[in-house]
């Protein structure tokens, strides 16, 4: 179930006041958040945001295609090893 239209999108505050403090100095460093829930806005777009995904800060650089979708989505909380080779497997076989 989707988010009500009458509530709108949701950003955290203190990541809002940043980019807007950037943009209107015209700087371009990069902002550590933790805030994955955080939607992307237009105005994030040419920033890199460094999200944490449980063990470090991945830095994403915020592009217009990102816009709408969650900053989370850009920091993959689970690493995919692959699945066991056969030669690694521990089960004998009959």
């Amino acid at each position: 179930m989707g988010r009500s239209l009458k509530k709108g999108p949701f950003c955290d505050d203190h990541l809002m006041k940043k980019i807007v403090e950037m943009n209107k100095a015209g700087d371009k460093k990069v902002i550590k958040t933790w805030s994955r829930r955080s939607t992307i806005f237009p105005e994030f777009v040419g920033h890199t945001i460094a999200v944490y995904d449980g063990r470090k800060h991945v830095p994403v650089y915020i592009t217009e295609d990102m816009v709408g979708h969650k900053l989370g989505e850009f920091a993959p909380t689970r690493t995919y090893k692959g699945h066991a080779d056969a030669e690694r497997s521990t089960k004998v076989k009959k």
